[in-house]
């Protein structure tokens, strides 16, 4: 049985801050996938996680080449965007599987684009707005 559990955040610190405690606590070969609409916070979450793993790169989505790997953390993070894959052949390309079951980390941003080829175990991050909470306010709901 998995374990659900949802954070409330307040604005861009309180996402990095979750995804940093995150990427503290990461271990080589998990799989973390992050969804959400644009400008939810991913990449602001993303960026904390990078840091958790000791990272100090400029983090940016890699929305044009689908992966960019950084190697210079405790464990080695592989990030990907398949917000533009229509097809999750297209991601044998890529060379993911190397990736997926390697002793890096991987964070998969858009990851229900590929769902099927998702390990069973990956680690669900869901980001959500809820404007009636305010502006910068987010539920992320944690799946382990």
């Amino acid at each position: 049985m998995r374990n659900k559990t949802v954070y409330e955040s307040h604005g861009e610190e309180d996402t990095f801050a979750l995804g940093l405690r995150m990427g503290e606590n990461a271990n080589p070969g998990q799989v973390y996938c992050l969804n959400g609409d644009l400008g939810v916070g991913k990449t602001v979450f993303t960026k904390g996680f990078a840091r958790g793993l000791g990272i100090d790169e400029v983090i940016n989505s890699p929305t044009f080449t689908i992966k960019k790997t950084y190697e210079e953390g405790r464990i080695p993070l592989c990030h990907f965007d398949v917000y533009r894959i229509e097809d999750e052949d297209e991601m044998e390309e890529v060379g993911y599987t190397e990736d997926f079951y390697g002793d890096g980390v991987c964070l998969v941003e858009w990851a229900d684009n590929i769902r099927g080829i998702l390990p069973e175990d990956a680690v669900e991050v869901t980001i959500e707005k809820d404007l009636e909470k305010g502006f910068d306010y987010r539920r992320i709901t944690v799946i382990t």
